[in-house]
């Protein structure tokens, strides 16, 4: 896999001021939410906790939580994300058997302060739970859209940690398992989804979910992302077998050109793949009020790239949809851009 050169930096190296942050305040829109799309979350979400300082923070749960209870989100179906039997079968065809031990290990001694496993990516007493209901969640997404009678459209996981930067053997970048990834191939072993993509518009690449999907045509990754910046990769050259599509932008870039890296190369890429399913890495950093981010997203480019995506869903898929919260580390700025994200989901679902 070719590579530039990782940037000297941290995720929480980037960060400044966040403790002046303010929380989100309730999202307004037009469209009114209805009952074809399912918003999955859980009260653990927030007991993972990264000590003070960081930018992945337990606040960040909060923020969508009140965004999302505007009354035009009063009709989303809602579900608590599950504990599932199956959930280390399933991220055992994600990750080795040592990485999932390691968690678990680790997990059940964190306490306060948390133990760190690099610079950036920390365990806590609540983590464990926290990270297998993040993969359940997923699950139980996926199991939501593939069956035919449950009238669900599409999906939105409200999770943490997030997961497009962990691999096989590692976890790195505040992720731990890569729900994404693991819910993609989730689809294939239990619903017969032969082919599945993942697209991704976080700020960073999410290199963890390109090094899963690197050697499978049938599973399809597209990331728009800053470059050059964490985690390092990313690079257009950087095609997988043809199933890996990547669209760097430039730090200062606003949604002109980060629309276009998506309507004339990414869509088309994803269009042509013709996916039984099409999961999101939906981060937030990329916003304009972002501190980690560099790039100048409004909410009305989620709004867009969502409603794009879903165009494409609804040709090739049903309009099956299951998308994942990533990043997104001003308050303000994650709830007003997850609503609008979730606007989207549901119009196209209606």
């Amino acid at each position: 896999m070719s590579r530039v050169p990782a940037i000297d930096l941290t995720r929480r190296a980037l960060v400044a001021g966040l403790a002046g942050l303010t929380t989100a305040a309730p999202g307004r829109g037009a469209a009114r939410a209805v009952g074809g799309t399912l918003l999955i979350t859980h009260p653990a979400f927030a007991r993972h906790e990264t000590g003070a300082g960081h930018p992945e923070r337990p606040a960040r749960m909060r923020a969508v939580d009140e965004a999302l209870a505007a009354p035009d989100f009063a009709s989303l179906r809602r579900e608590e994300a599950p504990l599932r039997g199956d959930v280390e079968e399933a991220i055992l065809r994600a990750h080795s058997p040592a990485h999932l031990e390691r968690v678990r290990t680790l997990g059940a001694v964190a306490a306060d302060p948390p133990i760190h496993l690099d610079r950036d990516t920390v365990l806590s007493a609540g983590t464990w739970e926290a990270a297998l209901r993040a993969v359940g969640a997923g699950l139980r997404a996926v199991d939501a859209v593939a069956e035919p009678g449950s009238g669900i459209r599409n999906a939105f996981c409200q999770v943490r940690p997030p997961g497009h930067h962990a691999g096989r053997e590692r976890a790195m970048g505040f992720c731990l398992f890569n729900a994404a990834a693991i819910a993609a191939l989730h689809a294939r072993a239990r619903h017969g989804m032969e082919r599945v993509a993942v697209v991704d518009f976080d700020v960073h690449h999410g290199n963890g979910t390109q090094g899963l999907f690197w050697l499978d045509p049938d599973l399809f990754y597209g990331s728009s992302h800053r470059m050059p910046w964490f985690p390092g990769t990313g690079a257009a050259s950087e095609t997988g077998v043809g199933n890996v599509w990547n669209a760097p932008l430039e730090a200062g870039d606003d949604g002109g050109p980060f629309r276009e890296a998506w309507s004339r190369r990414l869509l088309p890429a994803l269009d042509a793949f013709r996916p039984d399913l099409i999961l999101i890495s939906a981060g937030f950093d990329a916003h304009a009020g972002d501190p980690l981010g560099g790039l100048r997203l409004r909410e009305a480019d989620f709004d867009g790239v969502t409603r794009e995506i879903a165009a494409v869903a609804q040709r090739r898929c049903d309009g099956r949809i299951v998308s994942f919260l990533e990043g997104g580390y001003s308050l303000d700025a994650l709830g007003r851009s997850a609503a609008a994200h979730l606007r989207a989901l549901a119009s196209a679902a209606s």
